[in-house]
This record gives C-alpha cells, structure tokens and sequence, in this order.
C-alpha cells in the first residue's frame, strides 16, 4: 500500500496513530500485502483495510505485525486500546439513539392503539345500553328527599389525595437521608484515595554530554513514542521540547493534546516529516 494515500477525515488521533506506526514498521520491513498475509494469518485484504484506516485491526493483528518486525508491542496495543475505547462510545451512542428511536414509535403505536380500543368499547356500550326507561310521573315519591349525590366520591378522592400525600413525603424523606449518608461516604472516602495514589513527579536536569541535551530522565533513551504513551520517556521528551522553547504543557510523562501539538511544531522548525511521533531522527534533533 503506497504511504501517500491519505487516512479518512474521520478518525481520531489515536486510531490515527496506530494506523501511521503499523504503515511505518511494514515499509520497514519491506514486507508485500500476501507476505504480510502469510506471516499473521489476517488476509491481505484485511490488512489493506487495515492500513487504510477503514478498519481498527485486532489486536492479534497488531501483535502479529509487531512480532515479525521486532518491535516493542506495548506502545502499540495502549493506542489500539484507546482507539477501540474512542470507536466502542460512537457505536454505544448510535446504538442508543436508535433504541430511544424504536421506543418512541413502539410507545406512540402503542397508545394509538389503545384509543382505538377505548373508542371501540364505548361506542359498543352506547349501542348496548341506549338509556334508562322513563318513569310515570304518578310513580314518582312526591315530597321525598333527593339522594345526596356525589357526596360519597368526593369523600373517597380526599382521602386518596391525603394517602398519596403521605407516601410522597415518606419517598422525598427516604431519598434525602439517602443522598446525606452517600454524600458523607463520599467526603470520607476521598482522603483514603487520594492519598493511595499520588501521581509520579519528573525534574528537568538539564545538561549536554558528549554534544548531546539529556534530561536526566530516561538515561538517554531514544525510545520511539507517540500519543497515548506515558511514562520517563515522555518526560524526557517533554524537557527536551521545553528547553527548545516549546511548551509541552506540564512535565508529567503524558503523551497527551499539548505534547503531541509540541512535537509537531518542533518537527516542522526542524525540516522533519509533521507526524507527531517521537523516532530516532526526532530524538536526534530534540538532543541537538
């Protein structure tokens, strides 16, 4: 697959990033589509989907590919990870849209049946029922009292105001007591994790040894790195590209928005290839 031909708008950083180190380790390795098919068991089709950004690769494949070229598969897998987190989200949410989409009609099917039964029946009432007979007058109690009516409704749909009332509160009551003891958890919890944790720490030395800048950080490493990495090599980066005069943001190890925006802007001060990755010739030039 020739590495002119340009990924999909679409994909995120990390996926994109995956897809450029794999497209990089083949034209290294200098392997064709069936040779690449014949040493990782996935089809040369598969891998042309692969490398073109239309399709996030197994993690088998990606394990496959970085055994037969000799190269650390740790980085690599970290970026599958986040990549396939990032694609998971947009698949859950197009998947949820669509089921709240299925409901909606479900429901209003629903209740448009329903009123079609409830017309149904009243219609049948109607024509079944057609009205009392009328009474003669002569047959009528004269002077006698008139039934108090709606009394005894209106007494029953007090009390149930009154009885739902009741029930509410207790409800609102038991909620609230709920919510205070989660809350106090909560605060008391806090402290415990906080302090189970603490986040690693990095300090810039400074110094040039034999005509080259080190950190002081990674013993001189010249690990190849790219988004989504952590760790002493990102820090080291990150002095590097500090003492440069470009902000990594803070010195924490994390390969994250600003380091990678970092190390693209010094690839294009220094004339190398704006990929956002650190390999040998960025680490050559970031060490002077």
């Amino acid at each position: 697959m020739p590495r002119s031909k340009m990924l999909p708008a679409e994909l995120d950083p990390s996926a994109r990033q995956l897809v450029t180190r794999l497209r990089r380790m083949k034209d290294h390795s200098e392997l064709t589509m069936r040779q690449l098919a014949t040493k990782t068991g996935y089809s040369a089709k598969s891998w042309e989907r692969y490398l073109g950004g239309t399709s996030l690769p197994p993690r088998e494949a990606v394990e496959a590919l970085a055994r037969i070229t000799g190269t650390d598969p740790v980085p690599l897998l970290a970026l599958h990870e986040i990549a396939a987190d990032c694609r998971g989200g947009r698949q859950a949410r197009s998947a949820v849209q669509q089921q709240d989409e299925l409901d909606d009609q479900d429901e209003r099917d629903e209740k448009g049946e329903q009123g079609e039964r409830d017309r149904d029946q009243t219609a049948s009432w109607v024509t079944s029922h057609p009205g009392p007979p009328a009474v003669p007058a002569a047959l009528t109690p004269p002077g006698g009292p008139e039934p108090a009516s709606g009394r005894f409704p209106h007494v029953a749909l007090i009390a149930g105001i009154a009885a739902l009332a009741v029930a509410l509160s207790a409800v609102l009551l038991l909620v609230l007591r709920l919510d205070d003891g989660a809350s106090q958890a909560t605060v008391t919890a806090s402290p415990r994790t906080t302090a189970a944790s603490p986040p690693p720490s990095y300090t810039c030395r400074i110094t040039r040894l034999d005509g080259r800048w080190s950190a002081g950080i990674n013993k001189g490493r010249n690990t190849e790195i790219g988004y989504g990495a952590t760790g002493a090599d990102v820090a080291e980066a990150q002095c590097l590209l500090r003492r440069a005069g470009i902000s990594p943001g803070g010195i924490d190890g994390m390969f994250g928005p600003l380091t990678l925006r970092a190390v693209r802007t010094f690839q294009g001060r220094a004339g190398l290839a704006v990929d956002g990755m650190l390999g040998p010739h960025s680490w050559k030039a970031l060490r002077g």
